[in-house]
């Protein structure tokens, strides 16, 4: 079947509710009863029985016979409210938002640049922000606007503002490429979309600081790097996307990093595409991702 997520003529439906008969039913009908043409369909239940119910599907929206506004309005009233949805629609003709928080490491967000460019990945970047002015020069390379917002000793505070107030309305959901700095819980709250980071450890493994350090210390046979959702508890939020590489006794601290920072951009770049083609679904502290 063919890949929708780059065609501009179509849309994405994503579905979490209690598992109950007919739903899927429920949900093809009303499609088919206004002119939509389904292209894919995934679903997963938790458990038959009391569990709790996902579904993803990608549909052509020529030969609609609604609006948009008319068409969400009846699925909600005819479809949504019955089942007890928890439901979200997004049109693929337009692009997500990101905002990219990065540091001094420039290979994630170097990744992130060149998937864009090359169309890997179906973003517009409003801004770059860091806090400090290492990275401006990529960013220019890019033509992607880079603030700086420092954050300076005793003043995480006055810098969090600042951020909420530069990121607020600019983007969809926002990617810490090796953004090291941790983002307060009042932060999350208000800033009102997704943020996903990369932590360069298999987690739930060495979270916190330098875990390439700790590795080496434990002799461990495999590294790896974890893209999850950021919740307050920190390198704890719900996980999208991770990968390894087997080490061995040969490879020092500096070996480990390099190795390491491979696999962080690569499983970034796939947790972001999961993201922006609303492949992933948040069940508690765990994803689906389709």
């Amino acid at each position: 079947m063919s890949d929708a997520s780059s065609q501009p003529h179509t849309a994405r439906l994503l579905i979490a509710c209690p598992d109950k008969r007919g739903i899927v039913a429920a949900v093809s009908q009303f499609l088919f009863s206004h002119g939509a043409n389904t292209l894919s369909s995934d679903q997963h239940s938790t458990d038959p029985e009391n569990g709790r119910f996902f579904m993803r599907m990608e549909f052509h929206l020529d030969g609609l016979d609604l609006s948009r506004g008319q068409f969400e309005r009846a699925f909600q009233d005819v479809v949504a409210a019955p089942f007890e949805m928890d439901w979200r629609l997004w049109y693929t003709a337009e692009p997500k938002r990101m905002a990219v928080l990065v540091s001094r490491y420039d290979h994630c967000l170097l990744d992130l640049l060149w998937r864009r460019r090359r169309g890997e990945l179906q973003v517009e970047i409003p801004l770059i922000v860091s806090n400090h002015g290492d990275l401006r020069g990529d960013a220019d390379a890019f033509g992607v606007p880079f603030e700086i917002i420092a954050v300076e000793k005793g003043k995480k505070d006055e810098a969090e503002a600042a951020l909420l107030a530069r990121l607020r309305g600019q983007c969809d959901f926002v990617v810490l490429a090796r953004y090291m700095q941790i983002l307060s819980g009042d932060f999350l709250r208000e800033v009102g979309v997704p943020v996903i980071n990369i932590h360069h450890s298999f987690l739930p493994a060495f979270v916190g600081a330098n875990p390439y350090r700790s590795a080496l210390t434990r002799g461990v046979k495999i590294i790896g790097a974890t893209a999850h959702y950021v919740t307050e508890e920190l390198d704890a939020g719900p996980i999208i996307e991770q990968d390894v590489a087997r080490v061995s006794h040969r490879d020092d601290l500096g070996a480990l990093v390099r190795i390491g920072r491979d696999i962080e951009r690569t499983v970034l770049a796939r947790a972001v595409k999961a993201h922006v083609e609303d492949r992933v679904l948040i069940d508690g502290n765990k994803t689906l991702v389709f």
